[in-house]
């Protein structure tokens, strides 16, 4: 099985700044694309920010200049930094991979449990 692991939520004030990190652990060949959702409730989740294996990014309008993703290989972790936070920001944020697994032809969709990001005075 793989593991997804999030860290960084928290509480920020707006024009604030968060970094959450996602750690992926377990059994996996190898890691595909990489991103962060994030769903408010009553509401469907959205895709925030999306990384490749090549490192071409892509990012939701209301995000791009203010957010940036990354990721490192080496330690298959992907990182969303957040910068200039609004109230809209706040959500559970979740961390998603797409990954080549043992013993499945087709890569594999993971999940983190999500981390609450909260901004607000």
């Amino acid at each position: 099985q793989v593991h997804l692991v999030e860290s960084g939520g928290g509480l920020a004030h707006p024009g604030g700044s968060l970094q959450l990190s996602c750690a992926v652990s377990g059994s996996f060949i190898s890691i595909f694309d990489m991103a962060w959702y994030r769903q408010v409730p009553g509401e469907s989740r959205e895709l925030v920010a999306k990384i490749r294996p090549s490192g071409e990014t892509e990012y939701i309008y209301s995000v791009k200049d203010r957010f940036t993703i990354s990721r490192d290989s080496t330690k298959n972790t992907v990182d969303l930094h957040m910068n200039d936070l609004r109230p809209e920001d706040t959500a559970v944020y979740y961390c998603w991979i797409q990954a080549k697994v043992p013993r499945k032809f087709d890569p594999r969709t993971i999940w983190g449990r999500g981390t609450q990001v909260t901004v607000g005075i």
